[in-house]
């Protein structure tokens, strides 16, 4: 089983987080960096554990920072054998409406750079369906959804290729136009995330989330899509070594 999205530098302590996931039957994880630190740390804690990759990129809430002229040193960061993807990057107006220039600048640098590199991209968007849908339509490459939290990017995305990667609020009693889009995903772009550790899946609700929880979204996936969970972990675990190029 894989976690595709966790954020293991903001965990109080990721060691003994990655050993309760492997307890679980979690044997990979994808932590991401989402900062020229977090970007150091991700790659450090990757180093560090088996089965722990690196998605590196400055997120749109680092838009109009000092962050958002260093796209080169995350250029540098990227060639280490432990970084997998770009990201996360993307567009946040629900928390950065005065930013939205800075947010779009920053994302196509890193659109560009995940071009140059051949590396797959991650995304992270919200409340920007319209620029999101616009900048992705002129991105050649794999893409990412994560967190898939915009229904109204479906349709594009299904046209477009791009994975699905779904977190802990697909389980929340009120997410079911959510659930339905999980359900139109095809089986060979689903992904599961935990996000750790925010969005603990909604038998957790209220604690911090860490990769051993990914169970509880794959359970609500595959109940989402008719699915056996067994069959739908082996399916999600071979669609993010596709999309990352795993070994």
């Amino acid at each position: 089983m894989i976690d595709t999205h966790a954020h293991l530098d903001a965990l109080a302590d990721a060691d003994a987080a990655l050993a309760r996931a492997k307890a679980a039957g979690v044997s990979r994880v994808i932590t991401i960096g989402t900062g020229l630190a977090s970007c150091r740390a991700a790659l450090e804690l990757a180093a560090a554990n088996d089965g722990v990759y690196a998605a590196l990129g400055i997120d749109p809430h680092q838009a109009g920072s000092d962050e958002e002229h260093r796209v080169g040193e995350l250029r540098a960061l990227l060639g280490n054998e432990r970084a997998v993807a770009v990201g996360e990057t993307g567009l946040d107006y629900h928390y950065g409406s005065e930013t939205r220039d800075e947010q779009r600048r920053l994302f196509e640098a890193q659109l560009k750079l995940a071009r140059e590199l051949t590396l797959p991209v991650v995304i992270h968007t919200r409340e920007a369906n319209d620029d999101t849908e616009s900048m992705l339509r002129a991105h050649e490459g794999t893409v990412v959804m994560h967190c898939f939290s915009e229904p109204g990017l479906l349709a594009a995305g299904l046209e477009r290729g791009w994975y699905f990667s779904f977190a802990g609020n697909v389980t929340y009693p009120g997410a079911a136009e959510l659930r339905e889009a999980a359900a139109a995903v095809p089986a060979d772009r689903i992904l599961a995330e935990t996000d750790s550790p925010y969005l603990s899946p909604q038998p957790l609700r209220g604690k911090p989330n860490e990769p051993a929880h990914i169970i509880h979204t794959v359970a609500a996936l595959a109940a989402a899509r008719g699915e056996d969970a067994e069959g739908l972990t082996a399916r999600i675990d071979a669609n993010a070594t596709a999309a990352f190029g795993l070994p």
